[in-house]
C-alpha cells in the first residue's frame, strides 16, 4: 500500500504540488498581510483577483494547445491589443451593435491565427519567428488604426462582459442565492465527475488513483470553491467573466482529455514524427492551435478593452509572458506533449494571487517582476528534473 501511495504520488507530483503550492501561497499572504492589520481574502480581493486577471486565464488556455503541440506564440499580446481595438473601433466609429461586434472580432482573431498558423505549420517555419514578427506587425496596426488615442466610453452590455454580475433570480438580497446554488453544483459536479473517472479507470483494468488522494484533493477543491463561492455570494455575486471562464475550463479540459482531435494533440507534442507515421495530420492540429489561439486571444482583448472601458495602444503589453509563464507553472512540459487545463488556470491563479498579495504587501514593482522570474524558473527546473528521474 505504502508502495502504491509512493508511486501515484511521484507520478502525479507535478499535478498535485501546483494545487498545493496555490493553497501554501494564499495562507502565506493571508498570514503576512495579516500582520499588518489587514485582511486578504475579503469578497472584494476575491473579485479583482478573478477581473483583473480574466483575459490571462483566457491566453493562457489557448497557449497550453500551442505549447502542448511543441510550439509557442509570442504575438498573443500584440493580437489582444488590436483585436480589442478592431472591437471598439467596430462599435464607436461603424455603430455595429456589440452582439455582431464580438462575433466579428472573433472571427478577426481566427484569421490572425491562421495566417500565422499557415507558416508554421505547413512552411514549418519556427513559430518563434513567426509569431516574433507577428507580435510586432499587430503592435504596429494597433497604434495605426487608433491613431495613437484610445477608443472608450463602451455602451453597458460590452462592459458587462468584463465588469458585470449575474443577476440574483432567486429573490434573496444577501446571500446572493444564484451564486450559492451554483457553487453547490460546481461541487457536485467536480466529485461525480471524479468518481466516475475512478470506476472508467476500474472499467479498462487502469489502476485508480488511492481512496486517499482522491478524497484529500477534492476536500481541498471543495473545500477553497465553497469558501471562495461564499465571500462571492455577500458581495455581489458572481462575475460574468468568472462564468465565462468556468464555461472555457469545462469545455477545454473536456476537449484535451475526451475527444479524438485533443489526444492527437498532445501526441503531436510527445513525437511529431511517430504521430505522422500513425496517420495523424499533424499540420492540421498545428493550424488548428493557433487559429485557437487567435480566437481566444481575440476574446482576451475585448475583456481587457472591456474592463478599461477603452481600447489603447499601450494594450496587451506583456501578456504574452503572463499566459507562458501560467502554463509552466501549471505544470505542462516545456517540451511539449503534457499540461492540463486545470493546471493552467491554477498557474494563471497563482500568478494572480502573488500580483495582489505583493501589492497589498507594497512589494515594489521590480521585486515583484524577480520574485514572479524565480517562480517560473523553478516550475520549469522542476519539470526537468521530474522528467529526468
Amino acid at each position: 500500500m505504502a508502495e502504491k501511495t509512493t508511486g501515484h504520488l511521484g507520478a502525479h507530483l507535478r499535478e498535485n504540488g501546483m494545487l498545493l503550492a496555490l493553497v501554501a501561497i494564499v495562507v502565506f499572504f493571508s498570514v503576512a498581510i495579516g500582520w499588518q492589520g489587514k485582511d486578504f481574502l475579503v469578497p472584494a480581493n476575491i473579485t479583482n483577483i478573478f477581473l483583473q486577471n480574466s483575459y490571462i486565464i483566457v491566453l493562457a488556455v489557448g497557449m497550453l494547445l500551442v505549447i502542448v503541440a511543441g510550439h509557442i506564440d509570442l504575438s498573443v499580446g500584440s493580437v489582444a491589443a488590436f483585436t480589442g481595438a478592431v472591437a471598439a473601433w467596430l462599435m464607436q466609429n461603424l455603430g455595429v451593435p456589440f452582439i455582431l461586434a464580438v462575433p466579428l472580432t472573433l472571427v478577426v482573431g481566427g484569421l490572425i491565427g491562421a495566417s500565422q498558423g499557415y507558416w508554421v505549420a505547413y512552411w514549418k517555419i519556427p513559430s518563434f519567428i513567426v509569431t516574433l514578427a507577428g507580435m510586432m506587425v499587430f503592435r504596429g496596426l494597433t497604434m495605426l488604426l487608433l491613431q495613437g488615442q484610445p477608443i472608450g466610453q463602451f455602451g453597458d452590455s460590452f462592459k458587462a462582459l468584463a465588469i458585470g454580475f449575474i443577476p440574483d433570480l432567486t429573490g434573496l438580497e444577501q446571500p446572493h442565492g444564484l451564486t450559492v446554488l451554483i457553487v453547490a453544483f460546481a461541487i457536485v459536479g467536480i466529485i461525480w465527475t471524479g468518481l466516475r473517472a475512478r470506476l472508467r479507470d476500474s472499467e479498462f483494468g487502469l489502476e485508480p488513483e488511492p481512496m486517499a488522494f482522491f478524497v484529500g484533493r477534492n476536500a481541498i477543491v471543495a473545500a477553497a470553491i465553497a469558501f471562495v463561492g461564499w465571500q462571492l455570494a455577500w458581495h455581489r455575486g458572481l462575475p460574468n467573466i468568472l462564468v465565462v471562464l468556468a464555461v472555457l475550463t469545462v469545455l477545454y479540459a473536456f476537449f484535451t482529455e475526451n475527444t479524438t482531435t485533443g489526444r492527437r494533440i498532445y501526441a503531436v507534442g510527445g513525437n511529431e514524427k511517430a504521430a505522422k507515421l500513425s496517420g495523424i495530420r499533424t499540420d492540421r492540429l498545428v493550424f488548428f492551435c493557433f487559429v485557437n489561439m487567435g480566437v481566444l486571444a481575440a476574446l482576451a482583448g475585448m475583456i481587457f478593452a472591456a474592463r478599461l472601458n477603452s481600447a489603447t495602444p499601450k494594450a496587451g503589453i506583456g501578456f504574452e509572458l503572463d499566459a507562458i509563464a501560467s502554463v509552466f507553472i501549471g505544470g505542462a512540459s516545456m517540451t511539449g506533449g503534457s499540461g492540463k487545463i486545470a493546471g493552467v488556470v491554477i498557474g494563471a491563479v497563482i500568478l494572480g494571487v502573488m500580483n495582489m498579495g505583493m501589492s497589498i504587501l507594497g512589494i515594489g514593482n521590480e521585486y515583484q517582476f524577480m520574485i514572479k522570474g524565480l517562480v517560473l524558473l523553478v516550475a520549469v527546473i522542476f519539470d526537468v528534473v521530474n522528467k529526468a528521474r
